[in-house]
C-alpha cells in the first residue's frame, strides 16, 4: 500500500482537483492523506483571531465569504444531483457552526475546533467527487485514530489500533481519505499536529500500514539546492538521506514539515517528494542510503533572536551550563545554536514567546545581550565537514558579518548565523561557489 499526502495547493482549485484524481486513480491501493484548500486555513485562523478580539462583525464577514467560495466549489465539481446536495448540506453545516461559534468564548478548543474545518471540507468535497467518478473510496476520519499524548506526540499504540480496525471494516475500498494536521488530544478534545503537520500525518500513517513508499505531493519538484524564492537557477536533488532530509527541514526549506522522517527511518520506508504539476518528474527520493559527499543543499530560517550570556563566574566553572539550560527548559523553548568561550555562551532560539522572562532570570547572574532579525544559514550534505573544500566557504564569506558557526556538531550540517539583511546575498554567494563553480563536487 502506498501512502499519498497532497498540500492545499495541490486540492486549492476544481482544476487541481481533477489533476490529483488522475494521479491517484491508477489501480494501486493507497492512502491518501489532504491537507484544506490553499487560502482555508489561514481565513479559519483570522476567524479565530477575529471571535478572540471580540471583532464578531468582522469574523462572520470572513465565513460568508469562505462559505460562498466552497458554495462556488461544489456547485462546478459535484454535477452528481444526489451527491451534490449531500456535500452541500455538508458545506452548509460547516458554516452554520462557524457562524455560531462567534460569540462564544475563545480558547484553545474553540481555536482547534475552528481550524479543523479545512481539513474536513476539503477531504468531505473530495471524496464524494470521486465517487461521482466511479472510484471506489472511504472516507477515514482522522478524529476516530489520530490521537495525541499529553506530550503532544503521536499516541502511536492507539493510532495503530483504530486505524488498523477502521481500514479492516473497508477492506474493499481502493483509495481511502483522510484528514492530515487533525487529531485528538489525550482527553478526546480536537487537536492538531501544528502547522504543516499533514506531512507528519502522512509518515505516521505510512509507519502504520506499512506502506511501500510515503509521497509527499506539492507544487515544487523535489528538495531544492537552495531556496528557489530568492536563488534563480535552483535545482531538485535526486536522493537525499533521512538525516540530511531532516536537516534541510527544520532549517527553512519549507517543503517539508521538521518531523516527518521520524516515523519510516527507522522501518525503512522511503519517502518521495513529488510535483503535482509534473507528475512525471522524479522529485527528491529520501531513503537510509547515502548518495555522495559534499554540500547538497543550502537552506535558510528566518525569524532567529541570538542571546549572548557573559559571566566571569563561567571561567573554570563546572555547572554554569546546566544553570542556563535549565531556564530554556522551563520555559519550554528549544535551542538551535550555541557557542561556547571561556567566559559567554551564545545561542540563538526562534520561539521569543518567554523570552523577556529568560532574559530576567538569567540577568540575576550574568550580562545578556539580545539581537533579533537574525538568519541561520544552513548547508546540508554527507559528511561535509571532512571535505577538502568546505573551509573555502569561510573564504566566500568574508565580506559577510557571520555571528556564529556551528561546524562539527553534525557530520551533515554546517550552520552560519547571520543578519537576514545579509541573507539573500549570502545566499547568492554560496549558490555560486557551491553550485556554479567547479570548486566543490556533489
Amino acid at each position: 500500500m502506498l501512502v499519498l499526502k497532497f498540500g492545499g495547493t495541490s486540492v486549492g482549485s476544481i482544476e487541481n482537483m481533477i489533476h490529483v484524481k488522475n494521479i491517484i486513480n491508477d489501480g494501486q491501493k493507497k492512502v491518501v492523506v489532504l491537507s484544506a484548500m490553499s487560502g482555508t486555513t489561514n481565513a479559519l485562523v483570522k476567524i479565530s483571531d477575529y471571535i478572540k478580539n471580540g471583532n464578531v462583525d468582522e469574523a462572520l464577514i470572513v465565513i460568508d465569504a469562505l462559505k460562498k467560495n466552497y458554495q462556488k466549489t461544489v456547485k462546478t465539481l459535484i454535477t452528481n444531483v444526489a451527491l451534490h446536495a449531500t456535500v452541500l448540506d455538508y458545506v452548509n453545516h460547516v458554516f452554520d457552526t462557524l457562524n455560531s461559534l462567534v460569540n462564544t468564548k475563545h480558547d484553545i478548543l474553540l481555536y482547534n475546533q475552528i481550524v479543523a474545518q479545512g481539513e474536513l471540507l476539503s477531504t468531505f468535497i473530495f471524496s464524494h467527487y470521486l465517487q461521482q467518478e466511479n472510484i471506489n473510496v472511504a472516507l477515514l476520519p482522522a478524529l476516530d485514530f489520530m490521537r495525541i499524548d499529553k506530550t503532544n506526540e503521536p499516541d502511536n499504540y492507539y493510532i495503530q489500533q483504530n486505524l488498523n480496525r477502521i481500514i479492516a471494516e473497508t477492506p474493499d475500498a481502493d483509495i481511502y481519505i483522510t484528514q492530515g494536521f487533525i487529531s485528538r488530544d489525550a482527553e478526546g478534545e480536537i487537536s492538531n499536529l501544528q502547522r504543516g503537520g499533514s506531512d507528519y500525518t502522512a509518515t505516521i500513517i505510512g509507519s502504520v500500514v506499512k506502506a511501500e513508499e510515503v509521497q509527499i505531493w506539492t507544487d515544487i519538484d523535489g528538495f531544492h539546492n537552495n531556496d528557489p524564492r530568492f536563488v534563480e537557477n535552483t535545482k531538485a536533488i535526486s536522493n537525499l538521506s533521512f538525516d540530511e532530509s531532516a536537516e534541510l527541514a527544520y532549517f527553512g526549506a519549507k517543503i517539508l514539515h521538521p518531523q516527518t522522517v521520524m516515523p519510516v527511518r527507522a522501518l525503512d520506508i522511503p519517502v518521495r517528494l513529488k510535483n503535482t504539476m509534473s507528475p512525471a518528474s522524479y522529485g527528491t527520493l529520501i531513503t537510509n542510503q547515502v548518495h555522495g559527499e559534499g554540500i547538497k543543499a543550502i537552506a535558510a530560517k528566518d525569524g532567529i533572536t541570538a542571546i549572548k550570556i557573559k559571566s566571569a563566574r563561567m571561567l573554570l566553572a563546572h555547572g554554569f551550563l546546566k544553570k542556563v539550560f535549565e531556564i530554556f527548559e522551563r520555559y519550554e523553548t528549544a535551542i538551535d545554536m550555541i557557542t561556547t568561550s571561556e567566559i559567554a555562551v551564545s545561542l540563538t532560539i526562534d520561539d521569543t514567546t518567554h523570552l523577556q522572562s529568560i532574559v530576567e532570570e538569567l540577568e540575576r547572574f550574568a550580562l545578556v545581550e539580545v539581537d533579533d532579525f537574525m538568519s541561520i544559514v544552513c548547508l546540508v550534505g554527507n559528511a561535509i565537514i571532512y571535505h577538502a573544500d568546505t573551509p573555502n566557504l569561510f573564504q566566500v564569506l568574508q565580506d559577510v558579518n557571520v555571528r556564529m558557526i556551528s561546524y562539527g556538531g553534525s557530520n551533515n550540517n554546517i550552520s552560519l548565523l547571520i543578519n537576514t539583511s545579509d541573507k539573500l546575498e549570502t545566499l547568492k554567494k554560496l549558490q555560486r561557489y557551491v553550485f556554479e563553480s567547479s570548486v566543490v563536487g556533489v
